[in-house]
């Protein structure tokens, strides 16, 4: 008897994205809408966004934009509340967004530590509990964390925000543990460097670009459809019995 084939679709679904106005963010917008899922959009400056709602238009989904500066609370409380007086559910969550002001240990500034750990620990949780106690209520959900390589492996000039990522990596396990009872799955997708405007300066550094290239075995930088298509898997119904997992999408660099 032949099985029927995985579900990877997303029709039906509402989807929050987190730092959804560039790179990692906005692909994430796009790929999910593409799935079938219409989108809450969370920005800075949503009048700044009006290309990107037209895009995700265009493809037949609903799209609702709010104004969400991580990691003010109320401005989280504000845009959960929206989110539901419009689609009446979140399915589910990407918290994509992070800082990384990068600096050698001996040099990090403690404006730089609390700006670090404020949005990308504190910001996350706070994002995460606001849409996990709808999730709780409603009996289901899909929470995926942008982390990254840094959570795993040791990037020099790093180690604030390798820290800050790698405490992404175990909150991700401890709300898998904790949820699970309420079918909502918390996974992470962990990217090596990306080709995305923010890290544009970094890699158009020839130096800088064969450095990072040596680390990653399959010899290429990643492209953000490389990590939308770990993140729509994993927001899918064919991953249904993953949580508390953390994807690395690094090429290869952080078992080389």
């Amino acid at each position: 008897m032949q099985k029927n084939a995985p579900d990877f679709s997303l029709e039906g679904k509402v989807t929050l994205v987190t730092g959804a106005s560039r790179g990692i963010g906005r692909a994430c917008a796009l790929a999910c809408a593409a799935a079938g899922s219409d989108i809450v959009l969370g920005v800075r400056d949503v009048a700044a966004s009006a290309g990107l709602v037209a895009e995700l238009e265009g493809t037949g989904r609903k799209v609702l934009t709010v104004e969400l500066d991580i990691p003010n609370k109320a401005h989280i409380a504000q845009a959960v509340d929206a989110a539901l007086t419009t689609f009446g559910r979140i399915d589910v969550l990407i918290n994509n967004v992070g800082v990384a002001p990068g600096n050698l240990a001996e040099l990090v500034e403690e404006k730089d530590l609390d700006e670090i750990l404020d949005v990308n620990i504190k910001g996350t949780f706070l994002m995460t509990q606001a849409v996990g106690r709808h999730m709780i209520q409603r009996k289901g959900g899909r929470i995926i964390n942008i982390s990254s390589q840094a959570g795993t492996v040791a990037l020099r000039g790093e180690a604030i925000y390798c820290m800050s990522k790698a405490a992404i990596n175990h909150l991700t396990r401890c709300l898998a543990a904790e949820w699970a009872a309420y079918n909502i799955t918390v996974n992470t997708v962990s990217p090596t460097f990306i080709h995305t405007d923010g890290t544009a300066p970094f890699l158009s550094d020839a130096d800088n670009r064969k450095a990072t290239l040596d680390h990653i075995p399959l010899g290429r930088i990643g492209e953000t459809d490389d990590v939308v298509g770990a993140v729509v898997f994993l927001a899918s119904p064919a991953a249904s019995l993953i949580t508390g997992a953390n994807l690395l999408v690094d090429g290869g660099w952080s078992v080389a």
